[in-house]
């Protein structure tokens, strides 16, 4: 037996259940092999034909994947038990989470006045002056705005349109490195992940011309901080990838502008280029607060019908509370100054790691947004080096498809004396593993 964990069930059904009670209690972790097929149909007493429309259906749900030779593992993000980072251990500097420093937020007032009575919202799901007011927000950054809608944040969205237009197998063109749970979500929905490289100016042209050859039907990208490679769109970069993209108008172009007020770069959208088919989301968690699960969406008409038709038949609309606290919050003049002060101290913590890290030898990525990312020959030697000395980074693995080792440093709450120490640290540690530095 390839696992220690009895696999019981004597219809594929059965099995199937079986081994998903396994992964969401955690008895099978990612990356544990099931038994070959015969070897379970014989255990069970079924025919090796139960057991393969088990692993069918389990792979359909995308709970295990199967690598050729290698058998039927479980997921490396099984939809049952979403990858999650693992804890800090105690004592150490955590520089890995992504958040926002929690003393550059404003403090969460619930609105004085509840929705009145027991009532459905359907029939006007968004505040009307809070869509006024992402109007303003997104209008100035050239997204057109004829059209918006809300969520509970771009995760929500983003679901909800690749589950809406697309069918399990399609492929989707996505960052590599990119968002980890993003890249979870797309498995977990049965889809294919098309990796796009990224550089500097976010995603490569002839890296997504080669995705749209391969035939992905939707494109997930981000114009500004991206994460966690930290590139943004130059004007250029934007003109060259409208031009590939506009050749295919059937796909979907997804624009997902999470960090947008404390980027520290200009938005140069792929939206303002006359696509067929688009959607541009932002959220408010890294600026307002991370409990926010809000978004706003601008999009095109299509995209707009879809989204809202699942959204109606689901949750049915965002909290009205929801929409009234960011309404209050986005409004208020010392929000918007405070919001402003982070941007600039995000961006003086992360220029200042990248210029310590490159007195020292190492290339290190991040022109906009709230993280920097390093390569390195060898993640493990990295992550468990610089463990040692008192710091906790993420292992670039959760962000990689095909691209090359690297780890992935938030700077949100790393002063740039605290940078100083980290790269020099990070120095001691490539020193002493001997690691074949990548930059």
């Amino acid at each position: 037996m390839a696992t220690q964990y009895g696999i019981s069930g004597t219809t594929a059904k059965g099995i199937a259940a079986s081994v998903e009670r396994g992964v969401a209690e955690g008895a099978l972790e990612p990356g544990t092999a099931l038994p070959p097929v015969r070897a379970l149909a014989d255990l069970l007493g079924v025919s090796p034909g139960t057991v393969a429309t088990a692993y069918k259906e389990l792979r359909r749900r995308a709970i295990v994947v199967t690598r050729g030779r290698g058998g039927t593992v479980v997921a490396a993000a099984p939809a049952v038990a979403s990858r999650r980072p693992p804890r800090v251990p105690d004592g150490l500097r955590d520089v890995a989470g992504g958040h926002p420093d929690p003393e550059l937020l404003p403090h969460l007032v619930p609105p004085s006045r509840l929705s009145p009575g027991a009532r459905s919202h359907r029939s006007t799901p968004r505040l009307a002056r809070l869509e006024d007011v992402v109007r303003d927000w997104l209008g100035p950054d050239g997204v057109p705005t004829e059209h918006v809608t809300f969520a509970h944040g771009a995760l929500d969205l983003i679901g909800r349109l690749l589950s809406v237009e697309l069918r399990p197998g399609d492929a989707v063109a996505m960052e590599d490195p990119g968002y980890h749970h993003l890249l979870d979500l797309v498995t977990a929905l049965g889809l294919r992940t098309i990796p796009v490289a990224v550089d500097d100016q976010g995603i490569r042209p002839e890296a997504l011309r080669a995705a749209l050859r391969a035939g992905v039907r939707a494109v997930v990208c981000s114009p500004r901080a991206q994460n966690p490679y930290g590139g943004g769109f130059s004007e250029a970069r934007r003109d060259a990838l409208v031009d590939v993209l506009q050749a295919e108008p059937d796909v979907l172009v997804m624009e997902n502008d999470h960090a947008s007020s404390v980027a520290d770069a200009p938005l140069h959208t792929l939206t303002s280029g006359g696509l067929a088919r688009w959607v541009h989301v932002r959220t408010v968690s890294k600026f307002l607060g991370t409990d926010l699960r809000w978004a706003a969406a601008a999009c095109d008409p299509t995209t707009l019908a879809r989204h809202d038709g699942r959204l109606l038949l689901t949750s049915g609309w965002v909290s009205h509370l929801l929409q009234e606290t960011v309404h209050g919050l986005m409004t208020d003049e010392g929000t918007r100054a405070l919001v402003a002060r982070a941007r600039d101290v995000y961006t003086l913590r992360r220029n200042a790691l990248v210029h310590e890290l490159a007195d020292r030898g190492m290339a290190a990525h991040g022109v906009s947004g709230l993280n920097v990312w390093v390569p390195v020959g060898d993640e493990s030697a990295v992550v468990n080096g610089l463990r040692s000395y008192g710091w906790w980074v993420a292992a670039g693995a959760r962000f990689r498809t095909s691209t090359p080792p690297g780890v992935r440093i938030s700077v949100a709450e790393l002063a740039p004396a605290d940078a100083v120490r980290l790269a020099s640290d990070f120095a001691a540690v490539l020193g002493e593993s001997e690691a074949t530095y990548g930059g």
